[in-house]
């Protein structure tokens, strides 16, 4: 089964299924569904960043902070969180990600999703799919902030990364 093909939930503005389509046709016509965001760290800390292959149907070739990735039909953001972590990242026995909060992404241009955020310490060897992952590198936050103006990011990790620093100057 391709991507496009994977059955989704879609969701009305509460977080409320009310129909399930295939993601091709969900990005198609721009129907609300579920992501998981998981902000994934290293046993110094640092940050798992990747740049996207250009064959991924949504923001090809772009930078992200996070893992992650659709909720499909009928499953947790809890399950996703985890299931898309260990596959992106390459690795299995991952601890569970902490849930840390949720939001509506919209652009105003027909992409709209609930995104559930979470985090996880990885101290495993990552070995990232290379049908999602061109290029990746564990980085200090701090570089991660100056790379945020040079290089093109995924808009809705974009998003998150604001949520989350303003979730943490808050706790």
């Amino acid at each position: 089964m391709s991507a496009a093909d994977e059955i989704l939930d879609i969701v009305d503005e509460n977080d409320n299924v009310v129909a399930q389509s295939p993601r091709g046709e969900a990005y198609a016509e721009g129907l609300r569904h579920r992501c998981v965001f998981i902000r994934a760290t290293d046993a110094a800390g640092r940050l798992f960043v990747h740049r996207r292959t250009p064959t991924k149907l949504v923001f090809p070739s772009l930078h992200d902070m996070f893992v992650g990735g659709v909720v499909g039909a009928g499953e947790s953001y809890d399950d996703a969180a985890l299931r898309e972590a260990e596959e992106e990242l390459g690795v299995s026995g991952l601890p569970r990600p902490e849930f840390l909060f949720k939001f509506l992404y919209d652009d105003g241009a027909g992409r709209t999703w609930w995104s559930a955020v979470y985090e996880v310490r990885c101290e495993l060897p990552v070995s990232p799919q290379v049908e999602e992952v061109a290029w990746h590198d564990f980085l200090p936050e701090d570089e991660v902030e100056l790379r945020l103006r040079d290089w093109e990011w995924v808009p809705d990790g974009l998003a998150a990364y604001e949520r989350l620093k303003a979730y943490r100057s808050m706790g």
